[in-house]
């Protein structure tokens, strides 16, 4: 009976969490969106202070030597503007998706900035809609098994063995 609410108690708590990604992925793709707007601002600076000089970004990059101030700038700049690049490739990709073609690219929702931000930001619910019902489905299921798998492992050193004939 213990073993039972415990797995329904885990169940439901991967349910809830799980229901959540919707409503995130939303809440990170939006912040994703400014993100990208601010960098191409920087890096649009950027590449008319290089057209201005007659010199491509790269060109511009490599000018930038001499005391330290310069170099760490430089340094700033060519991390802008990778982040900027991966940023808008995120985006593009994400960009007009729903939940499950979200969760189906998770793994342009890594940006630490932008998630920390997002989930500082987020507010847990639980809206009644299909996406977010079959989340919820799924977040149980896998609960209740990694439930099960961890118990079957915390069982594995008091499991009797038999002993051959």
């Amino acid at each position: 009976m213990i073993l039972r609410a415990m797995t329904l108690t885990a169940g439901l708590a991967g349910g809830f969490g799980a229901a959540q990604f919707p409503a995130y992925s939303q809440q990170y793709l939006q912040r994703l969106g400014g993100a990208v707007d601010a960098l191409q601002q920087v890096v649009a600076d950027f590449d008319a202070s290089a057209q201005a000089e007659g010199l491509t970004r790269q060109a511009a990059l490599a000018q930038m030597q001499g005391g330290a101030f310069v170099e760490r700038r430089r340094a700033d700049m060519t991390r802008a503007i990778q982040r900027y690049e991966t940023l808008q490739s995120d985006f593009a990709t994400l960009a007009g998706q729903g939940p499950f073609m979200r969760a189906y690219h998770v793994g342009r929702l890594t940006d630490a900035e932008i998630a920390t931000r997002a989930w500082q930001a987020f507010q847990p619910a639980f809206p009644l809609n299909f996406s977010t019902l079959l989340f919820a489905a799924f977040g149980f299921g896998v609960a209740v098994t990694g439930f099960h798998l961890l118990l079957a492992i915390l069982r594995l050193p008091f499991r009797r063995r038999s002993l051959p004939a």
